[in-house]
């Protein structure tokens, strides 16, 4: 049986926007692989200064998501991606008079993944390129003389303000003219001190922006698709399971515990938090496009491609095992013992950073300095603490992402179709998924080699013995410390060690 979704890119010519990023080389990757009749593909990439436009190809195809192509001899694909010079954050998207020709004239399939991701971001930096950038790429695609869709890439988080969010656009929190207006008007520090009055709910002008970017999309009036993905982590399956390059999320959490330097994190472990692995994202990016040419009524699709309806994940089903993930496949790098430590609360989380984190951070980066080394835990581990408060809501809120849009979109699939780009999180175990997450955190953040895995096992049982001594010597140093400073005996200076071990273990 032949793929439906194939078929419809064979001889395709797609653009891409965002394609340097962690889910847009993902997608490159698919396409290319999964694909083989693709035409071309046109990536999108900001000029920059020193480097021509060849070398940054060069760059994009030494990232670890082309391993695969490259094992099985297949990078004569490459030849199919072309860098076009460009920024959504310009008029006209910043290409050339005769690169928008080209891609009116060429293209048929256009992916906006473009966008700034970062929570602290400016409202007019964050409207600019989420919200201007958006409308650039719309204006562009009605241009085109044969086009067939656009897949916009949201985010399930738009919607914060709710609780339970369902596959369709929002009334817009505000009217975009006056916020562009607005833009336009007030200077950086006056529009800073408006900023709360003018997002009101949202959480930061990042979620803002990108509700109001799914209203240039309805209002583009051209066959699109929205998808929402939530939070986005390693691949389950492909191109390899537990690939990544993203130090967000997960993977972060995981990259700092493996080297012994995050011990504690601030989670509700009953709460449903809604992590999706990359390669679902990929899937349903390319089958959104096939749904949006298919369907004869050209209506404007939304897909929530989120786990809090299907999987639903709670912190409480892996804390158990986490660290023992983390003694299995240890890094050869590691600073110290990993011991990581689910706190309920950000205030438990700052209490025990100062003893578990700060501290060890202070002594360890003078010893680093001391080496001729560059000192970074104090400086991460400040930056961790400033921002939880900005965090907080996504910390300890439950959302739950209705997505029967995407369930019935995998269910319309061929069974061939549903191989090659499968959109069902339900069959994902997450504790498996976690043994291959810290993995691939070790193998392609870390850069360690599976086969340095018997040296790090060796260096970890070094560090266990260290941790284990330090401790006994800190708690001997208290008890002789409660001892001669109270002259008490050494079963009562016990005792107090012992309350002392306790209410720390709480941290």
């Amino acid at each position: 049986m032949a793929s439906n979704v194939i078929e419809f890119y064979n001889g395709k010519t797609v653009f891409i926007t965002g394609g340097t990023g962690f889910l847009g080389v993902c997608l490159i990757e698919k396409l290319l692989r999964s694909i083989p009749d693709l035409k071309t593909i046109y990536l999108l990439v900001r000029p920059k200064k020193g480097k021509k436009v060849e070398e940054r190809l060069e760059d994009i195809k030494k990232n670890s998501v082309f391993n695969r192509l490259k094992e099985e001899n297949k990078t004569d694909l490459f030849k199919k991606l072309i860098l076009i010079a460009g920024d959504v954050g310009e008029e006209n998207l910043g290409l050339s008079s005769a690169d928008r020709l080209t891609l009116v004239e060429d293209v048929q399939i256009v992916f906006h993944s473009a966008a700034t991701l970062d929570f602290e971001v400016d409202l007019k930096s964050a409207t600019n390129i989420n919200l201007l950038g958006t409308r650039r790429v719309v204006q562009l695609c009605q241009e085109i003389r044969d086009f067939k869709a656009l897949v916009h890439v949201s985010s399930a988080y738009v919607n914060s303000t709710l609780n339970e969010v369902e596959e369709y656009v929002y009334p817009a929190p505000y009217d975009v003219n006056e916020l562009v207006g607005l833009m336009e008007k007030l200077d950086l520090e006056t529009l800073k001190a408006e900023t709360p009055n003018i997002i009101k709910n949202h959480t930061n002008a990042y979620t803002f922006t990108k509700h109001l970017a799914e209203h240039e999309i309805k209002n583009g009036h051209i066959p699109a698709a929205i998808v929402r993905p939530s939070m986005i982590t390693g691949a389950w399956k492909e191109p390899v399971p537990g690939w990544t390059v993203s130090k967000n999320t997960l993977q972060g959490f995981l990259m700092g515990a493996g080297k012994g330097v995050i011990r504690r994190l601030p989670v509700a472990k009953e709460l449903i938090y809604d992590y999706i692995p990359v390669d679902l994202v990929v899937n349903n990016l390319i089958t959104a496009a096939y749904a949006v040419n298919h369907d004869s009524k050209k209506e404007l699709k939304v897909y929530h491609c989120t786990s809090s309806t299907r999987n639903p994940f709670k912190w409480i089903t892996i804390e158990p095992q986490i660290n023992s993930y983390l003694h299995k496949y240890p890094l050869q790098s590691a600073v110290w013992y990993p011991c990581l430590k689910l706190l309920p609360s950000i205030f438990m989380f700052k209490l025990s950073a100062i003893f578990i984190h700060l501290i060890p951070g202070y002594i360890l980066d003078i010893v680093t300095k001391l080496a001729g080394g560059r000192p970074i835990l104090v400086r991460l581990h400040t930056n961790v603490n400033n921002s939880l408060d900005r965090l907080k809501t996504f910390i300890f809120t439950e959302w739950k992402f209705h997505n029967s849009r995407t369930l019935e979109l995998h269910d319309s699939l061929s069974e061939v179709d549903k191989k090659l780009f499968n959109l069902d999180i339900k069959p994902l175990i997450w504790q498996n998924y976690f043994i291959d997450l810290v993995q691939g955190v070790r193998q392609y953040l870390h850069n360690e080699s599976p086969k340095s895995l018997a040296k790090a096992r060796s260096k970890d049982r070094i560090l266990l013995v260290a941790h284990l001594s330090l401790q006994a010597a800190l708690l001997g140093l208290v008890w002789w410390l409660i001892k001669t400073v109270f002259a008490s005996s050494w079963t009562a200076a016990s005792f107090v060690v012992s309350v002392i071990y306790l209410l720390f273990s709480q941290l």
